[in-house]
Order: structure tokens, then sequence, then C-alpha cells
């Protein structure tokens, strides 16, 4: 068997997480040569590599296999940048939720364009050097474009069970890398088991996902980077050299990332380069949330979903197995945890707002994560001093068609020929021009003296519908403003210098060209009895800054224009 070079650490082992027999590793050691069990984990040399890490680092390029002392195999000829992706900061979601250290692991930056790339770097180089030549694996999509491209660098035959729910265009592209792509009608789970089988039959090595190896070592590596970027963002902590956050969120389908990310975070503070683990909240959508059921039940296992029931195919694994309970069990032993399910229709929502507001788009499966970001500030699990990292483990490829519905685009037909001889030749095309902006959007005017919570308003409500929306920095211009465009309704701050809001609200319902425009106010102050006894009759609610959500100020204002 080839053996890792170049590190001067005693060789990998396996160690089974049952009898905690170790054995030396190898890609085709898939059961304990003691107990038989098929749960196997790798180890290392923690107690020497952990105080030379950080110095080696410094010297290496910012990519997966900078870490290659904690990895079962060398860096590979077939690499292709996987790994090192960027931390992304999201402080308008931040300002939203009322948690200003929000970040997105961009894993969309692999590739292609998934976090499963580095599952597919690691596992097909570790079936190079055993000398695999033919492989099978069984995906709801991702997994297989990866493996499919690192499989055909490597030149290893691949065979990818997909079930039927998986879009076209990623079927397609399977096929393109040259991998066999087999169509299975039934539900995932079903689908790894024909998978399986078809494997057992022909001899062929399968990859096994949670129970892999390779592949949870592949991802245990996006916790050691992101340590490293928060450390280089926010500093070290007061007692160790680098700094974890204080929650971990995903999306969860089989739930290899998760555990993948926990062991990372595990082996870094082993190695005594971080102080504690961050939480971690599993997502799960509604429709196939195994996870969440046993969860909330206080069951150690889950039970399977055996009719999924989303139309989000990446995360319609019904049957986590064992992942499961690896997962809360060592959630238990570290700083604890959840699991959530959102709807089909909260990820979508959470789709939009996060392309909107961020200018992030990303696949259904990372927006099921960032509608469990969202319930888990609204039930005030997230505190706002919270460090909070979401795995953003996919791009929009492709769509679904319940994502954007109809009406999504507008049509423009140039004419062929200009109207007459003597028109001027931009006619045409400013008359179709004139017909895609046809009709008149509500009107809003949001009335704030601070540019960012002005910002915070206009991309909420640009994140859920068409507005013509107007902004004032101050009471004097807010009432000039009013008087000038008539706005549907007006949004407004109390606490401004100068004319506060109580002064512009009296001037708006004394002028009869204003009298009639409703007024949300959103303010920060905790007002007294008498304060809000002013207000009655003059405004139609009242929201708090930092504490209403993207939905809650879009219903009153959703309520007030028609």
């Amino acid at each position: 068997m080839p053996t890792r070079t170049g590190t001067p650490f005693s060789p990998v082992q396996l160690q089974c997480i049952d009898c905690q027999c170790t054995t030396a590793y190898s890609p085709l050691t898939r059961t304990c040569p003691q107990c038989g069990g098929e749960w196997l984990e790798a180890v290392y040399d923690f107690d020497r590599i952990g105080p030379v890490l950080p110095g080696l680092l410094g010297s290496r390029p910012f990519d997966l296999w900078r870490y290659e002392e904690l990895l079962p195999v060398s860096r590979p000829a077939l690499s292709m940048g996987e790994g090192g992706t960027p931390l992304i900061h999201a402080p308008n979601l931040g300002m939203m939720l009322g948690c200003q250290h929000i970040y997105f692991k961009d894993e969309r930056q692999g590739p292609t364009s998934s976090f499963k790339d580095r599952q597919a770097a690691v596992g097909v180089a570790a079936m190079k050097e055993a000398g695999v030549t033919e492989a099978v694996l069984a995906s709801t999509g991702n997994v297989a474009i990866a493996y499919s491209a690192y499989a055909a660098r490597a030149g290893i035959k691949l065979w990818a069970f997909l079930t039927s729910l998986v879009p076209a265009e990623k079927m397609r592209e399977v096929a393109l890398y040259g991998t066999q792509v087999v169509k299975v009608t039934a539900s995932y789970d079903q689908t790894r088991q024909v998978a399986a089988e078809f494997a057992r039959q022909r001899g062929l090595f399968l990859e096994s996902g949670s129970r892999s190896p390779a592949s949870v070592e592949a991802m245990k590596t996006i916790a050691y980077e992101i340590a490293e970027q928060l450390t280089a963002l926010l500093g070290p902590p007061d007692d160790a050299p680098m700094r974890t956050p204080n929650w971990y969120i995903q999306s969860v389908s089989g739930g290899l990332g998760p555990l993948g990310v926990q062991k990372g975070f595990s082996e870094l503070q082993k190695m005594g380069l971080t102080g504690r683990m961050p939480a971690m909240a599993g997502i799960q959508v509604s429709g196939c949330a195994p996870m969440v059921q046993a969860w909330k039940q206080g069951q150690p296992t889950a039970d399977p979903v055996t009719s999924p029931r989303t139309n989000i195919a990446t995360l319609s694994t019904g049957n986590p197995g064992r992942t499961y309970t690896l997962l809360v069990e060592r959630m238990a032993a570290g700083s604890g945890g959840t699991f959530e399910s959102v709807s089909d229709d909260a990820a979508f929502r959470a789709m939009h707002i996060l392309a909107k507001m961020e200018g992030i788009s990303v696949e259904p499966a990372t927006a099921v994560a960032v509608a469990g970001l969202i319930r888990l500030a609204r039930s005030g699990q997230l505190k706002p001093s919270d460090v909070i990292v979401v795995n953003c483990s996919g791009h929009t490829v492709s769509i679904e068609g319940e994502v954007l519905g109809e009406g999504w685009a507008r049509s423009l037909v140039l004419p062929s020929q200009p109207p007459s001889p003597a028109a001027l030749p931009q006619e045409g095309l400013l008359a179709a021009l004139s017909r895609v902006t046809a009709g008149r959007y509500p009107r809003v005017a949001i009335v704030d003296d601070m540019p960012d919570a002005r910002r915070l308003i206009r991309r909420i409500l640009q994140a859920q519908g068409d507005y013509t929306i107007f902004e004032a920095a101050s009471g004097q211009e807010a009432l000039e403003l009013a008087r000038r465009e008539s706005p549907d309704l007006i949004i407004l701050d109390l606490m401004m210098p100068e004319m506060d809001g109580f002064t512009v609200l009296d001037q708006l319902k004394a002028d009869a060209r204003t009298a009639h425009i409703p007024v949300i106010v959103v303010t920060a102050k905790d007002l007294t009895p008498e304060e809000k006894e002013r207000l009655k009759g003059q405004i139609h609610s009242l929201l708090q800054k930092g504490e209403f959500m993207n939905d809650e100020l879009f219903d009153e204002v959703r309520a007030l224009i028609k």
C-alpha cells in the first residue's frame, strides 16, 4: 500500500468507535478487524502535531491540503484548488436579525461549486492511492457532480446512481464528465440500497458517506479554515491561539458534513489550538426531517421517513442511520446545539432574502440553513454578540421552479423597423423600454437619520417585492418629501436630531396634503406610557429596531398598501 510522505509524524490510524481497536489506515479497510464494526475514524498524533501546526501553516497555500498532517492522503496531482473558500460577512442580514457577526463559509467557490468538492478531492485521492479503477456511489446531485469531476482526472470509472428527483440539469452535468448515470425511480434511501447491491455484485469500491473515513476527514477541513479565518478577522480569544464561532449552522440531509465539521472542531480543541466547541445547529426541511423529529422527542436514534415530501431533492435522505446518533452524542460532549426544521416555502423566501440583501445566490439546500438561522434568531437562541457561521454549501444550480414562480421576468420585443423614415433611430427602442417599467409600484418613504437603518429597511422591502422607495435623513426632509411625492406609506424613526419623529407626525397630520398617508414607526427607543399615548391614532403600527424581523415588517407594509 502507498503511504503518505513528507510528514515526520506517526502514520494515520483507523480506530473503531465501538471497541476502540486501532489498525493502519487504508481506504480499502471497511470494517473493524476485531469486532466487525463498520464505523471507523482516522486518528492522528495530536500531541505532537498541535504545537507545531500554526508554524507550518504560515508558508502554505490556503487550500484543503495545508492540513496534510491531519489528512489520510498526501496532496494528489489531481488537485483543482479545493478548499480555501472565503468567509463572507453578512452585515445586512445581521442588521435584520440583530446579530452583527454572521458569516457565510462560501463553498460555492469550489471547483464544481459545492462543499462536496472537499469530499471528492480526498475520497478520489484515497481511491487512487489504493489502486481503485472503478467505483460506485449514490447521490442526490452534488456528490455525483464533484466525484465525477475528480474521477475523470484520476482515470477512475464512476457509476452514479441518482434518484429521479434530481434535476435533469444536474444529471446531464454528471454524464458530461463521462460518469455512467443510473437514474432510479425511487427515494434516495432506496437508490442508495440499489447502488450498494450493484457494487457488491460486481466487487466494486462503494463510496459510503459518513462511514468513509476519507469523506469525514475531508469535511473537517471546513472547521480548520473557519478557525483560521475568524482568528484573522476578529483576533484570537483570551484563552486559546485560535477562535471558533459560537454557532455553526448547516442544512442536513445524511449528516456527513456536520459530522466532519464537528470532528474538525474537536481536533482543534484536542491540539490545544481552540478553547471550546461551537454549538451545532442542523437544519432539515420539514417534509424530510427525521433528525429533528428524533431530537424533539429525545430519541437517540432517528426513525426513517419513508416518503419524503419536499421539492428540495438534495435534502431528501429519509434515513440518516447512525450519523444522527453520533452527532447528538458529540453535541452533548461538546458545547451543545439543536436541530430545527423549516418548510420549503420558508427556504425559498430565505433564498430571495439572501440574494437581494447580500448578493449571495445559493442553492435551496443552503437556503434551508438560512431559514433555520432566521428561526433561531427569532426564537432568541442566538445572542446579539454571538459569532455565527453558516455553511453556504452550493450555488443555485439548478433553481427549482417553485423558487421564482411566474412573472419573474419581463418581455421586451424590439421593433424590426423604425415607425417612420423621419423617426429617430432610438425611438422604437425607447418605446419598448417604456413598456418594461409600465405600471405604478407602491411608493414608500423611509425616514431615519441613520444610513444603515435606511439601507436595512430598503433591502427588506426590495427582497420581498417591487416598490418605488424614497429616503429622508431628517424630519424636515421627510415633510418636504411627503408633500412632493405623496407616498403610499411612510416608515418613520422617532429619534432624530433637530426635528424628531413625534413632531414629524404632528405636522403630517396637520397638513391636508399628507394627513391621509399611513405611518409605521420603527424605533430603537423604549417608549414611555406617555409617548405611546401620544402615538395613538397617528400611526398604524409600532415596531422595535433590532427585534422586528423581515416578515413582520413586510406583513405590516403589505397590509397597508393594496
